[in-house]
């Protein structure tokens, strides 16, 4: 399902498919922060509601960004991992980073092992 386009600039074109509230911080929790179930990104400190989440997640995979892969016997306990398309962002990300580390006072990088990747 494609949707139309404002205009061709490729900037408003990325906007239209990533550029809402919580798109690139689920990209941004399994990027950085290696995570894959449902219950994962609901930790997250920006506190995502369930029904948002499950949106984000239908529409990454959708849009190719994203695949999900059952982890046990029961049909909706679903695995999420980026694909090569997702895992493009990663300079994306970074630059966003690296931008509001400059730029916005009291913005940090989270101090754990996982989040290495980020620096």
């Amino acid at each position: 399902m494609t949707q139309p386009r404002r205009s061709p600039c490729p900037i408003a074109c990325s906007l239209d498919l990533i550029g809402d509230r919580w798109t690139l911080l689920v990209i941004r929790d399994m990027m950085f922060f290696g995570k894959q179930r449902f219950e994962e990104f609901l930790e997250s400190p920006e506190g995502i509601s369930s029904n948002i989440l499950a949106n984000r997640l239908k529409s990454l995979e959708e849009m190719g960004l994203v695949e999900k892969q059952p982890y046990s016997n029961h049909s909706r306990r679903m695995n999420y991992q980026l694909t090569e398309r997702g895992k493009s962002l990663r300079s994306v990300l970074k630059v966003m980073t690296a931008w509001g580390l400059k730029h916005i006072s009291d913005t940090k990088i989270p101090d754990d092992e996982q989040s290495r990747s980020l620096h």
